[in-house]
């Protein structure tokens, strides 16, 4: 029989507050649950990596697939020349490639930088100037037009590829039933202070862990907006990239899915990019990922009426950002179950305990993997934990403002992250010293 408040008699189970706090912190375990296999298996794979090498294409000059690089940029100035000078020294065949700019309507110097490389490198750089800015997604659609490459590539103004970046690409593409290849994002500015440090660990994690181990237990792998590849005849064939999505990148991970295509990610596969060097800039950018996100999941939940293991794995992907908001409501829910006139019954307190322990585990994982993702690996990694708890806490409150923004209605803004230019990052000097970092 059920406990029954000592005051009022009532039973605890038809308190609305217990209820509540037993329903979503039962969501929460189960969401925590199912995500744990992924990040051992994530940790597994990413041990193994350190003990060998994956080669680089064995394709033939005359084998290797043509590659369209596409570049959306608007007010880049102080990092496009260094991108498109990188892509120049890409050990990749000149005619086997080429770079399409699509420069969105700057106001500052991006245009005439843009244009001096265009002109100077005119059989490998092409420039496409849009007298007004239409947003990232327009300008990629309008790079896919002129696009002749089998390969659609795409990065941002802020990134400089390792010069093999598509040559370990390519050789993936010799899957034929690989449709899109995410590569690994390195940080360019990790050093830049303490908060592009920490990003930079916890984007490693992300990439190093969550996405190896989705790849190899062949799960659901999302696009990250920069540094992935995609079959030309591919996009053609879902009609390119949706021109009104503040997540075009999820988006096109998810419909590519829908459609059954195949996505796979490749850590060899390496770019370097600018993290935000704000807080401000941080919270801004992760609101717009989590309102695109979560936009994407109302729209793409039609994919558990054909369940397979990469649909219901989206599916537990995309809802991900609403059980951020059902962590916050945890926070609130506990002490008020306590304050509550009535007793706690044994059920909650069993699921609060085992909640609370299940929840420990994926951060003692993550502390495992923080560990192996610098080279050589180093124990003073698991220093930050503690930031990544608090980080994890943030984004409960990004994301309930993000569910604001939509059940408000409020209009759909595309916030850019400034870049600096800067590449405060020893590993990135050594392992791409020849890109500088002056414009060429």
């Amino acid at each position: 029989m059920a406990k029954s408040s000592a005051l009022s008699g009532v039973d605890v189970r038809l308190n609305p507050l217990y209820i509540v706090a037993v329903a979503v912190l039962s969501v929460l375990y189960v969401w925590t649950l199912y995500n744990i296999p992924v990040l051992v298996v994530g940790v597994k794979d990413l041990r193994l990596s350190t003990r060998k090498k994956k080669e680089r294409s064995s394709l033939g000059r005359e084998e290797l697939p043509t590659v369209s690089i596409v570049v959306p940029v608007k007010d880049e100035e102080k990092v496009v020349g260094r991108l498109l000078k990188s892509l120049l020294k890409l050990d990749y065949p000149p005619e086997r490639r080429e770079v399409i700019v699509v420069e969105d309507g700057s106001v500052d110097n991006t245009a005439k930088i843009c244009a001096e490389y265009a002109d100077q490198y005119p059989k490998e750089i092409r420039l496409i100037r849009q007298s007004a800015s239409t947003g990232k997604p327009p300008a990629l659609n309008c790079a896919l037009k002129h696009a002749q490459g089998e390969i659609v590539a795409v990065l941002d103004a802020d990134n400089v590829p390792e010069p093999d970046m598509l040559l370990r690409a390519v050789e993936y593409f010799k899957e034929p039933s690989l449709a899109a290849l995410q590569g690994r994002a390195c940080a360019i500015n990790a050093e830049e202070n303490m908060l592009t440090k920490f990003v930079s660990y916890e984007e490693a994690v992300r990439y190093e862990t969550y996405l190896r181990g989705k790849d190899a237990l062949n799960l659901f792998v999302p696009i990250t907006g920069s540094c992935y590849f995609i079959r030309r005849n591919v996009l053609l064939d879902v009609g390119g990239w949706d021109n009104e999505c503040l997540s075009e990148d999820m988006e096109m991970a998810l419909r590519l899915t829908k459609r059954g295509y195949r996505i796979r990610y490749a850590p060899e596969v390496r770019s370097w990019q600018e993290n935000p060097v704000s807080l401000i800039q941080l919270i801004r950018q992760r609101t717009r990922w989590f309102r695109g996100d979560m936009e994407m999941a109302l729209k793409y939940g039609k994919l558990m009426t054909k369940p397979d293991r990469r649909n219901v794995d989206a599916e537990m992907t995309l809802i991900g950002p609403f059980l951020f908001i059902l962590c916050l409501m945890s926070y609130f829910l506990g002490p008020l179950t306590f304050l509550s006139p009535f007793q706690s019954e044994t059920v909650f307190v069993i699921v609060t305990q085992v909640t609370s322990a299940i929840t420990l585990v994926p951060l003692f994982i993550i502390g495992f993997a923080l560990m192996y993702v610098t080279k050589p690996w180093r124990v003073a990694n698991l220093l930050w934990l503690p930031f990544i708890y608090a980080y994890w806490s943030l984004q409960t409150l990004l994301a309930s403002f993000a569910l604001l923004q939509i059940a408000f209605r409020q209009p759909k803004k595309w916030t850019k992250t400034v870049k600096t230019g800067k590449a405060a990052n020893r590993d990135f000097t050594e392992r791409v010293p020849s890109c500088g970092l002056k414009r060429g």
